[in-house]
């Protein structure tokens, strides 16, 4: 069986997982997630988090043969960390995820898609730092499938998300040689389905499934998110 470690998109932290760790041990695997520097209960000052911090945490919380999972914005923060450690990382699996190509940080990979849908929910500090995702917005955009009370509990979980990982550049070394799998969540309003159909149009079939569920799978249908990463780790 597999051992996955999972990593949590903008403003979320290892808390979203909640769901999908148990899935997962109830199919024999294990599971962790963890907060990367500066989300969750992780206390760095956002000014101190790089892509680069990003990286050095997935890759400390490594053992050795672990399936990586990251959620939106932590595709960039798996590839960045399978940088480090190609040789003790089994797979990388991208959860509605923006995947790293060669000169394009993710934020410009985001501007490069047909549309914006999470911009108009989005207000940046004063100095630039980071950004916030209105409260009264999130719901639409994160968890458009799921009852009140736990959409409503997910967006008081939320952080603000620091800006300069989304501004660096991945160089991509190591990391391609590694097995990867991309699921697309086709009722998403955060990274447009058409984009993650475009960002792997050109991956072996095989390689790609879809959800018909919002951004946050993890929240709306853990037990059949659970059961695509099985099927994943197993081929």
């Amino acid at each position: 069986m597999s051992d996955f470690l999972l990593v949590h998109g903008s403003g979320h932290g290892a808390w979203c997982w909640d769901r999908v760790v148990p899935a997962l041990e109830r199919l024999g695997h294990s599971a962790r997630a963890i907060d990367l520097p500066g989300a969750g209960d992780d206390p760095t000052p956002h000014d101190q988090v790089t892509l680069a911090s990003y990286a050095q945490a997935v890759a400390d919380a490594v053992r050795g043969g672990e399936v990586l999972v990251g959620h939106s914005a932590g595709g960039y923060a798996i590839t960045a960390a399978a940088e480090l450690v190609p040789d003790r990382i089994d797979r990388l699996i991208y959860l509605c995820a923006y995947v790293p190509v060669p000169g394009m940080t993710l934020a410009d990979r985001r501007r490069s898609a047909p549309s914006q849908p999470l911009m108009d929910a989005v207000s940046v500090d004063a100095g630039r730092i980071a950004f916030t995702v209105d409260p009264a917005k999130a719901a639409s955009k994160f968890y458009n499938d799921m009852d009140e009370t736990l959409a409503a509990w997910a967006v008081s979980k939320l952080r603000p998300q620091p800006i300069a990982p989304q501004e660096t550049v991945v160089d991509l070394r190591h990391s391609p040689a590694l097995p990867r799998r991309y699921i697309r969540c086709m009722n998403d309003q955060t990274i447009p389905p058409e984009f993650q159909v475009t960002m792997t149009e050109d991956w072996p079939p095989e390689t790609v499934t879809e959800m018909q569920t919002s951004h946050s799978p993890f929240l709306s249908d853990p037990d059949g998110l659970a059961a695509i990463l099985d099927r994943f780790a197993r081929d």
